[in-house]
């Protein structure tokens, strides 16, 4: 079997987190620096090897004061961890029809914890410059403070300023190599 290395397309992707502030709206933030190393059997994502990675100090949430906060040693602390990562160790077919539970571990801030995200595949198609590309939409949640993201701070009625719970959103597009 011919081993396939697929190359992300970042102008195709994304990379999203929200999470609740004040309990009654969403911050939306991004990484705009990210990368993945992906290889497959052939064109069979079910026996993939992936190394995710993010550049922290690429996290945008469209909000300077913020950003610079949540690169601090009060979140994620960027100068000494630059990078998160997740390697997928299983995948699960959820339903013969594209949609797979991914389990692997992330680590973010030094910690690595056991993680499962959805993944629905967009599927595998040619391109009009007769290149293969495969789409994919990965989402899931994780508790900001399992990894060590533990700023808090209560309103003076006593409800959390930022959520523990974190949503992650990710769409990504890859191209076949040669």
């Amino acid at each position: 079997m011919a081993t396939t290395k697929w190359v992300l397309d970042p102008t195709h992707s994304e990379v999203e987190f929200k999470v609740k502030h004040l309990m009654i709206s969403t911050v939306t933030g991004t990484f705009s620096s990210f990368s993945a190393d992906v290889t497959t059997e052939n064109e069979d994502f079910t026996t993939a090897k992936v190394t995710f990675t993010a550049d922290i100090a690429s996290i945008n949430t469209k909000n300077e004061q913020r950003d610079g906060h949540l690169k601090s040693a009060d979140f994620f602390d960027a100068a000494k961890f630059p990078q998160l990562t997740f390697v997928l160790t299983r995948i699960d077919n959820v339903d013969n029809d594209g949609s797979y539970n991914v389990h692997g571990d992330l680590t973010i801030r030094g910690t690595t914890k056991k993680v499962m995200m959805e993944v629905e595949f967009g599927g595998v198609i040619k391109d009009p410059w007769g290149n293969t590309r495969a789409g994919f939409t990965v989402s899931g949640k994780i508790n900001r403070k399992e990894f060590g993201l533990a700023w808090h701070a209560t309103t003076e009625a006593g409800g959390l300023v930022v959520s523990d719970d974190v949503r992650i959103h990710l769409a990504l597009e890859f191209v076949k190599g040669q």
